[in-house]
């Protein structure tokens, strides 16, 4: 009889983005002593070329980049194309800024520079680990037919929503939208992959984007929200897209 042989953990594909070559350096040779596959990019186009095809379960990202793509442009690709990639922003002190703010909500870390190795290391293992939840998260709704999200509730057989219980008028589209929302609580999601999901079709332009969804957006509020001009639920991300809450 044959010996089995032991499963072999799957390797982590990682994108580093930093126009700083010592801390790519340092990046990327902590998380190969990791076991991670990594590819690392100089530049905000370099990134967009290499998530143009390639799928990656981690990345690291400057905000600050040089060039004429700057990092919240690669980490709005990185969200229409590839929206399960963990993303751990990386910045500078002192430039914790409203961008930072905003996008808080949409990634699953942020490190100050000069980082530490142990601190990448923990990072890291905790971002991949959340990610590693979601997806459970996220096969176990697949297989039921009621999801939950605090007050919403969605029969995903039946194609309805109530909100406390009461059924919400939607359309198929407002439906669509407001039920993949709920799929991805807490993740901030482009005007483009939002688009994709209402209109079947793949919006390559950002303003375009946003031009359509915001209408979608607006009408779902004003039956979903206490207050639509102080909105609760599905939230706006400024420069980055949409999330839903509780």
């Amino acid at each position: 009889m044959g010996m089995e042989r032991a499963k072999m953990p799957e390797m982590v594909h990682t994108l580093i983005v930093d126009d700083d070559e010592k801390i790519r350096f340092v990046l990327a040779e902590t998380l190969q002593g990791m076991g991670h596959a990594v590819i690392t990019a100089s530049s905000g186009e370099d990134a967009l070329e290499c998530l143009r095809n390639t799928h990656f379960d981690l990345s690291i990202l400057d905000l600050r980049l040089g060039g004429r793509v700057d990092g919240l442009r690669v980490l709005e690709a990185i969200k229409w194309r590839w929206p399960n990639t963990a993303t751990i922003i990386l910045t500078g002190h002192g430039s914790l800024d409203s961008a930072m703010a905003a996008i808080r909500e949409g990634i699953d870390a942020y490190m100050l520079k000069p980082v530490r190795v142990q601190e990448i290391r923990q990072t890291v293992q905790e971002a991949l680990e959340r990610q590693k939840r979601a997806a459970q998260t996220r096969e176990a709704e697949t297989s039921s037919s009621l999801l939950t999200r605090g007050s919403f509730t969605a029969d995903v057989v039946g194609r309805r929503v109530s909100l406390n219980d009461e059924p919400l008028e939607l359309t198929t589209c407002e439906y669509e939208l407001l039920v993949y929302m709920m799929h991805n609580a807490h993740r901030v999601i482009s005007p483009q992959e939002l688009v994709q999901v209402v209109r079947q079709y793949e919006c390559d332009h950002l303003q375009e984007a946003r031009d359509v969804i915001k209408w979608y957006i607006y009408r779902l509020r004003r039956k979903v929200e206490p207050n639509p001009t102080r909105p609760r639920h599905i939230l706006n991300v400024r420069g980055v897209g949409y999330t839903f809450k509780e």
